[in-house]
Formats: C-alpha cells, sequence, structure tokens
C-alpha cells in the first residue's frame, strides 16, 4: 500500500501544477483582453493632446488647400489670357502664332508629390504657386515694355523673314561670328548667314525697304543687293547669280531681287546674308523665328552655331 501512495504523488503533483498554469494563463489572457478593450473605450471617448493637435493641423491643411485651389484658378485664368494677349501681338506684329508654351510644365506640380510627406505638401504647392505668381507678374511687365516699345514713336520692325522660300533647318550653314574661309583655311570673320541653296532659286526682300546699292564683282561677295529699311536696319543679299532690281527702288515685303548664285568668292551655291543696325552685324538666324516653327526655329539656331567654316 505505502509502494502504491509514493508512485501516486508524482501524477497528483503534475496535475496541480498544470491546474496552477492554466489559471496564470487565463489570468494574463483576461488582463491582456480587459486592457485592450479599455484602450479602445479610452481612446474613443478621449483624445490625447498630440491626437488634438494633428486633428487641427488637419482641419486647416483642408482650409489652406481650398484657398490654394482657388489661387491655382484665378492664376490659370490669367496665364490664359496673357496666352491671347501674346497670340494677338504675334497676329498683329509678326504675322504668325505664338510658340506654344505650357507655362506649368517648369515648375513640376505633382512631380514627386508622392514622397513628400503629408505635411509638407501645402508648403510644396504654395512654394509652386509663388513661382507661378512671380512668372505671371513677370510676363506681364514683359509685354508692358514691348507695347510701350511698339509704340513709341519712330519705331521700325527689324526684318523679319526669311530671303528664300521655304528654308528648312538642313539648308542653315555659318552664320556670324569666327569661321573657317574656305579659301584660305585660317579663321576670318564672317558677317553673315551661309543658306544653302541650288542656283538659280530667288531671292526676296526681308521687309519693305528700299534699294540703296548694288555691287557686280567677280571677287569678294560677288554680286550684292543692299536693302536700307529705316531704323537703322541694312539687309545685304551675296553671291547673287544675277539682279532683278535697281538702286533706288522701293520693295515691298517679299518682291524677288535676284537669284541664288556662285558670283565672287563663293565655295558653294549659296546665299550670303547679312542683316545690319547701326553699323553692327546682327545674327540673321534671331530674324527667322516669325517665318518658321519653334521647332524649325531652334535647330537652325543649333545649326548656324555649331557649323565652324563658312561657304566664302
Amino acid at each position: 500500500m505505502s509502494e502504491m501512495k509514493k508512485s501516486g504523488s508524482p501524477g497528483k503533483s503534475r496535475s496541480r501544477v498544470a491546474a496552477a498554469a492554466r489559471r496564470v494563463l487565463f489570468f494574463l489572457v483576461g488582463t491582456m483582453s480587459m486592457a485592450v478593450l479599455y484602450y479602445m473605450i479610452f481612446a474613443l471617448l478621449f483624445s490625447t493632446d498630440t491626437e488634438r493637435r494633428l486633428k487641427q493641423e488637419n482641419e486647416m491643411y483642408e482650409r489652406e488647400v481650398s484657398v490654394l485651389e482657388s489661387k491655382e484658378r484665378l492664376l490659370a485664368d490669367v496665364v490664359a489670357g496673357l496666352a491671347v494677349r501674346d497670340d494677338r501681338i504675334y497676329d498683329d506684329i509678326f504675322h504668325a502664332h505664338a510658340p506654344e508654351v505650357d507655362p506649368f510644365s517648369s515648375l513640376d506640380f505633382l512631380t514627386g508629390i508622392d514622397s513628400i510627406p503629408d505635411h509638407n505638401i501645402v508648403r510644396h504647392v504654395s512654394g509652386k504657386l509663388a513661382a507661378l505668381e512671380s512668372r505671371s507678374a513677370a510676363v506681364e511687365e514683359n509685354f508692358r515694355h514691348v507695347m510701350a516699345v511698339l509704340s513709341s514713336p519712330g519705331f521700325v520692325m527689324p526684318p523679319m523673314t526669311a530671303p528664300l522660300g521655304e528654308f528648312t533647318f538642313a539648308q542653315t550653314g555659318a552664320s556670324v561670328g569666327s569661321k573657317i574661309n574656305p579659301f584660305y583655311k585660317i579663321s576670318m570673320q564672317h558677317n553673315g548667314l551661309d543658306m544653302i541653296s541650288p542656283s538659280g532659286k530667288p531671292v526676296y526682300a526681308a521687309a519693305d525697304g528700299t534699294v540703296t546699292d548694288i555691287i557686280r564683282s567677280r571677287k569678294g561677295l560677288g554680286n550684292v543687293v543692299v536693302i536700307s529699311h529705316g531704323g537703322g536696319y541694312v539687309t545685304k543679299y551675296a553671291h547673287l547669280a544675277d539682279v532683278e532690281t535697281a538702286v533706288g527702288r522701293r520693295v515691298p515685303k517679299g518682291a524677288r531681287i535676284g537669284y541664288v548664285g556662285v558670283s565672287g568668292n563663293s565655295f558653294a551655291p549659296h546665299l550670303h546674308y547679312e542683316v545690319w543696325r547701326d553699323t553692327v552685324a546682327l545674327d540673321p538666324v534671331n530674324c527667322f523665328f516669325a517665318s518658321v516653327t519653334p521647332d524649325e526655329y531652334v535647330n537652325m539656331l543649333i545649326m548656324s552655331a555649331m557649323t565652324g567654316q563658312s561657304l566664302d
């Protein structure tokens, strides 16, 4: 009997330990459940200082976003009005459509906005709108300046059209600057733009003016027509195969004055075109933007600047 009692004692001990462990486990689970329940009730009924502050900031952001949206719509209307005025100026003065430019493209309102923390979005957008306001003010001031210049007494428009019909950037040669002369192979000052073209192609007056000089020569610039346009502007058309005008003749813009050739020291058929104002040689490419598309104009600028050798 004593042996049976001894053998039963370990089993009873293990049962008591298991029961105690279950009670402790149930107590812990119940305590944690009650704590979670109390926390949920407390969170629903009461707010901490941080939560109240965040809620107030969210409400402020909502109000700020509404105000910024209103400003953005107002600025968009202003920019649209400026675009209409720009189109009218280009149409009335340059007889061409103004280049299409998106005023918002350089501001990149949405670029990278996903990576900006919520509390910085309003500051980010405010900065962009401030930049847009500054640009709008600058454009408005530029328009005032342009209109003041255009309305000033004695203002004369520079020659704004190309002297060759259907001229493209692929026909653009060297422009004003130090260029390699094709005959002497040294750098020399080049005062005009080489406009590559087949011989015999008509050459037109770039603007209204009076023919002040005609030069016929087998050297230098060859056969040349010089037209004065007023306001100090003078254009020269060189290496002509033939001249079809006379000194003293009043010619309108687009009037045929000669033909492309290789007269004088010309390396290949082309028109050497010069634009002067008050004895200063201007870059003729800068006067072509009203005659070609924006893409063509940019390509002409690149071609004229990158070409290191002239044709005369």
